[in-house]
């Protein structure tokens, strides 16, 4: 998938680098990411790809380039800044409020979107758009049996969509999902792909992950990073027959999925 003529992507990287005092991690990297596209971003351990996140989502500094959100530079924001422009994103470890409930750890992100920001003396309970809200995403993501329990006290794969459920809460329409499955066996891997799919519909998703599954299985085209740079941009069976990424990274996992 790629931006129509004229329009412009949803998230477009331009000469992007990254160092960290003499050692540079991200190296020049350019990409075009088009509004509804499941992109993902794949490479070894130590290739960049979380910083490349982080970078997206404001939370590291571009050393140099540029990061545009549907044609706007948003180089130098703050990463709440650039998640009230409709760009948010998770961890790869879990960032949940554990002593909060599946209910109220949903309903706080939603709060900003729907408007009431620091209104800390509105009685939340009261909040009807809020609450409605909150329990349209906890049904979407499963946990609506759920509603009363502490976070902290979820089964991994639990706690895993319950991110997610924040993650989309607040109405964003580009989601960058760093490593979802991470840790997962394989039915509850194969249940966070589906409802991945299903709670970014008509969005779009840019993720970090390991399992070549779940990423052949999400992505319409994949990036595949290496040493900070791109190596290839493609459609998936593309990436997986591209002999330089087999050498660079795939190797025979590329004939295993």
């Amino acid at each position: 998938m790629t931006a129509a003529p004229g329009a412009a992507a949803s998230i477009e990287l331009r000469g992007v680098y990254k160092s960290f005092g003499k050692t540079q991690i991200i190296r020049g990297v350019n990409l075009a990411i088009a509004k509804g596209e499941r992109h993902a971003i794949i490479g070894p351990n130590g290739a960049g790809k979380s910083t490349l996140f982080n970078l997206i989502s404001g939370r590291f500094p571009v050393s140099s380039g540029n990061v545009l959100l549907n044609g706007a530079d948003i180089t130098g924001l703050k990463p709440y800044q650039i998640n009230r422009r409709g760009l948010s994103r998770s961890f790869q470890i879990t960032n949940i409020f554990h002593r909060l409930s599946v209910f109220e750890n949903l309903r706080c992100s939603v709060l900003w979107s729907l408007g009431y920001k620091y209104s800390f003396w509105k009685a939340l309970n009261g909040l009807a758009d809020a609450n409605e809200r909150a329990a349209e995403v906890m049904e979407g993501i499963g946990l609506s049996r759920r509603r009363d329990t502490l976070a902290g006290l979820l089964s991994y794969a639990e706690q895993r969509a319950l991110e997610i459920g924040i993650t989309i809460a607040g109405g964003a329409e580009v989601i960058l999902l760093d490593e979802p499955t991470a840790g997962m066996n394989r039915s509850e891997t194969a249940h966070a792909v589906e409802l991945i799919k299903k709670v970014t519909a008509g969005k779009t998703l840019v993720m970090v992950e390991h399992d070549m599954g779940v990423v052949f299985g999400l992505a319409d085209r994949i990036s595949v990073l290496v040493y900070g740079e791109v190596i290839a941009t493609d459609a998936p069976a593309a990436i997986r027959s591209n002999a330089a990424v087999q050498e660079a990274y795939l190797g025979t996992t590329a004939n295993n999925h």
